[in-house]
């Protein structure tokens, strides 16, 4: 990594942490709540506050660089680099006091991402990764689980905001690969579900109608644990991350196999 990429890493690092004060200072002190695309799509004011503080000390460091965010929507400057920031992954969580939520940076470089940091700050845990320089947690390298079956494994996934005929599908893949594994949890903030597969604390994740913002970060960081992370497919992440599969590359294959099945697959496709 070269010393400029060193920088960012230092900066997206750095206003992880000042962003994670703000979401604490919030956190079982939220006073407004609004709703976006349904009734269980979620923005507060703690969303809005860790954004803006993010956007400002970006523009302000790098003012020539893109910024792409979940709340608002800023000019594309057309720059080699892009910060691409979820301000407050796991807003209901938020909502209900639970503590499963993080502020989500990625940095990318002629579209491909070279950094990644998650933070939670109700537990003050930052996991980072940097391309071709392993993933950390707290400053402590970590690896993906050595798990070489299914049957051994424990997967987390989420389900979307749009009740449409992908989302009854979701439950069919849910009961599916729950019948072939350890069990599959469902932790409600996608940043730090990869996180968690980057540490070996679950095999696999998988999940449709994300954002970029919602995976760019983490899949960084899973990726440089030892994942790999590709789309339902088995074939390389689209930008827009809208079926992604990560895992610990030894279930992969298991995995692609329920996903990509035909019975699953004609529904996606017809609905995308």
């Amino acid at each position: 990594m070269s010393a400029n990429y060193s920088e960012y890493l230092d900066f997206a690092k750095k206003i992880a942490l000042e962003s994670g004060k703000v979401l604490n200072n919030y956190f079982g002190n939220i006073k407004s709540i609004n709703k976006k695309t349904t009734s269980i799509d979620l923005v507060t004011e703690a969303d809005l506050s860790s954004e803006k503080i993010l956007i400002d000390k970006i523009q302000k460091k790098y003012p020539d660089h893109t910024i792409i965010t979940e709340e608002s929507h800023l000019k594309d400057k057309n720059s080699d680099f892009r910060w691409i920031i979820d301000p407050l992954d796991g807003t209901t969580n938020f909502v209900h006091n639970l503590p499963i939520f993080a502020v989500s940076i990625g940095l990318q470089y002629k579209e491909k991402t070279i950094l990644g940091v998650v933070y939670n700050p109700a537990a003050d845990k930052m996991f980072y990764a940097s391309n071709n320089n392993g993933a950390y947690l707290n400053e402590k390298t970590i690896n993906i689980s050595l798990s070489n079956t299914l049957s051994d494994s424990l997967i987390v996934t989420g389900f979307p905001y749009i009740h449409d005929k992908r989302w009854d599908v979701s439950f069919d893949i849910f009961k599916t690969i729950y019948s072939k594994t350890r069990g599959v949890r469902r932790l409600g903030a996608a940043a730090l579900d990869l996180c968690f597969v980057a540490m070996g604390r679950f095999e696999g994740f998988y999940e449709f109608n994300l954002k970029p913002w919602d995976i760019c970060a983490g899949s960084i960081i899973a990726e440089e644990a030892g994942a790999k992370v590709t789309d339902w497919n088995n074939e390389i992440l689209p930008f827009s991350g809208e079926r992604i599969l990560a895992t610990n590359g030894k279930i992969h294959q298991e995995m692609v196999t329920i996903l990509d099945s035909q019975e699953f697959k004609q529904i996606f496709d017809k609905e995308s």
